[in-house]
């Protein structure tokens, strides 16, 4: 296994802060290090095995060759695979673009727990981010914490990520009712992301993306990846859906006239005849991700929180640190995993997260971390 080098007559840095910053500012294109396993970005391991990749693999010519279809047609196919009305969803050129275009846009404060994916706070100046951070060691919360600090701590829209990334922690729908209700009363925003929630032990049963939802909690938005639930992140693809028809619209129309490629949009058009592969892939990846915790649960020099996402987040125990441990990973075992360098609101240098990926990948993972734990003894 040849060793993952940024570029064949570059030396690998020598500082472990560096190195690690040189392959996180990335953002993606590892398939120029095949031998290389990534444990940092987040996706889906099993449903690019459905056929439906087959099935674009066959009509890569034509698709390459052929300009996408507008937002009409594209609101049409979105809403058939998610099942809610068009004038309730806009298909996003990743759930970034999405992002980008609704925060930007918002006035007043905004209310997020921390640690959180930055993409949200990064919106904005930090001086309209109120931030709750939960007080205690594996960063669990629920919606009675966040109404107690919200009520105290007046916001304009109210975030949630959930399940929450990289925490891990999920509210379940009562708690998501109980929140959309109680930000309504309030005159708040609520922002969902379900860019994870298929990940969690009943995920059928926790979505929001419905018309009936939508329709009674209008001043809600629902946003989700389609790269990470799907595992197709190359196609850059999100949702975002709301009862508002307004905001909807307004976003339709601050967006590029073809922002979603045709990949993309062949990808929607064929999705509902594998359903049946999605459910199949959802359910196997809840076994792995059992199995993978059970293991991870015996190195001695991590700290494991309960997860119902496709990732871990980890307190990294003395005498380790996150950065000298992800830094390891990758010079002698192949591994690319998160070291939570830019993560606001925990203690630099102690947590890390790593995804879930499939059981063969994951048991190298394993591997990699029993040598280390043998190395050092």
């Amino acid at each position: 296994m040849n060793n993952p080098k940024l570029t064949t007559n570059k030396p690998m840095p020598t500082d472990d802060e560096t190195l690690l910053r040189e392959y996180y500012s990335r953002y993606g294109g590892f398939w120029r290090f095949p031998d290389m396993l990534d444990y940092c970005y987040l996706v889906n391991p099993y449903f690019t095995r459905s056929a439906i990749i087959d099935e674009m693999a066959a009509f890569f010519r034509v698709l390459v060759a052929e300009y996408p279809s507008g937002m009409g047609v594209n609101s049409a196919l979105a809403g058939e695979c998610w099942g809610v009305k068009p004038e309730y969803i806009v298909p996003g050129n990743g759930a970034a673009e999405l992002i980008k275009v609704v925060f930007e846009g918002m006035e007043g404060k905004v209310g997020v727990t921390r640690p959180t994916f930055e993409e949200y706070p990064n919106r904005l100046p930090e001086a309209r981010v109120e931030t709750f951070v939960p007080q205690n060691r594996d960063f669990r919360y629920d919606a009675d914490d966040l109404i107690a600090h919200f009520s105290e701590h007046r916001v304009d829209t109210l975030l949630l990520i959930n399940p929450d990334n990289p925490s891990g922690n999920f509210i379940d729908m009562e708690g998501v009712h109980r929140l959309a209700q109680w930000t309504r009363e309030e005159g708040m925003r609520f922002v969902l992301d379900e860019s994870f929630v298929d990940f969690s032990v009943g995920y059928a049963g926790h979505s929001f993306i419905s018309n009936e939802l939508l329709k009674a909690y209008p001043h809600m938005c629902v946003i989700k990846s389609i790269s990470k639930s799907y595992g197709v992140p190359g196609l850059r693809l999100g949702i975002l859906c709301s009862g508002d028809t307004a905001l909807i619209a307004g976003v339709k129309q601050a967006v590029s006239i073809w922002n979603i490629n045709s990949f993309a949009e062949f990808f929607m058009q064929i999705y509902p005849k594998y359903r049946a592969d999605y459910v199949e892939a959802c359910d196997r990846f809840l076994e792995a991700r059992a199995d993978f915790e059970k293991e991870l649960r015996t190195i001695p020099f991590i700290h494991v929180m309960p997860s119902q996402a496709n990732y871990f987040f980890l307190e990294v125990l003395p005498p380790f640190k996150p950065k000298q441990l992800c830094t390891t990973l990758l010079r002698d075992h192949h591994i690319l995993a998160s070291a939570c360098l830019a993560k606001k609101g925990i203690e630099p240098d102690r947590y890390m997260r790593i995804a879930v990926r499939s059981h063969r990948d994951n048991e190298q993972f394993i591997s990699a971390m029993k040598k280390i734990a043998t190395c050092h003894d």
